[in-house]
């Protein structure tokens, strides 16, 4: 990123992430009624929201919050897919509360990381940034262990395939996605990173638990 986060911001953000466990769903929503409308996301997203395909990213576990706001980003089209979008357009703000706490409430996958040549250098990527290029540490924002932070919209990594990793840091850094908004915080953070950075990090997010 263009401008380094200050330890103070890392500190707070560890903090957030940390306090995310709760009882209650951030978003209004009934996790029943969502497991009913879920039917045709199983599909894609598989039945127990862990999909099968490493291009489709895991729902499980996904913070509510950032599943809203992606649904929505869907079907307004300030995220490009053609798939999600037809898909999104026929919810409601109901349907996608409820599919946002459905999903959040399913175990997350537990996987291991895509590549273990990668290891060293995903960990100090993710955990520490990289001064050379002024890419900052993604725990900051995602937490630790990859948990994300419901409360700002930070979406969980942990157990997310490597494959579909890989590819949104790709199109935030090419600018075809651009959900970050005006703060262009993922694309910034992208932006620095060469692919072989890139496959280190996707690679050791998948295995984050």
């Amino acid at each position: 990123m263009k401008n380094t986060l200050s330890p103070l911001f890392i500190i707070a953000g560890l903090a957030l992430a940390s306090s995310q466990i709760q009882a209650e769903s951030l978003v209004d929503g009934s996790a029943d009624a969502g497991k009913a409308k879920s039917i045709t996301c199983g599909a894609c997203h598989g039945a127990d929201g862990n999909s099968a395909s490493p291009m489709w990213p895991n729902l499980a576990g996904q913070n509510a919050p950032y599943i809203l706001a992606q649904l929505k980003a869907f079907k307004d089209g300030s995220r490009k897919d053609p798939l999600m979008a037809s898909q999104a357009m026929m919810l409601s703000d109901e349907d996608m509360a409820n599919l946002a706490v459905y999903f959040e409430s399913l175990p997350g996958a537990a996987q291991s990381v895509a590549d273990e040549s990668l290891l060293s250098a995903g960990e100090a990527l993710y955990r520490g940034g990289d001064k050379r290029d002024q890419a900052s540490a993604c725990l900051a924002c995602h937490g630790p262990t990859g948990r994300g932070n419901p409360a700002a919209k930070y979406p969980a990594l942990q157990g997310q395939h490597a494959a579909y990793t890989t590819k949104q840091l790709k199109d935030y850094a090419n600018g075809t996605r651009t959900t970050d908004g005006k703060t262009s915080i993922m694309r910034d953070i992208a932006a620095n990173l060469d692919d072989k950075e890139i496959a280190a990090l996707s690679s050791y997010v998948q295995g984050l638990r």
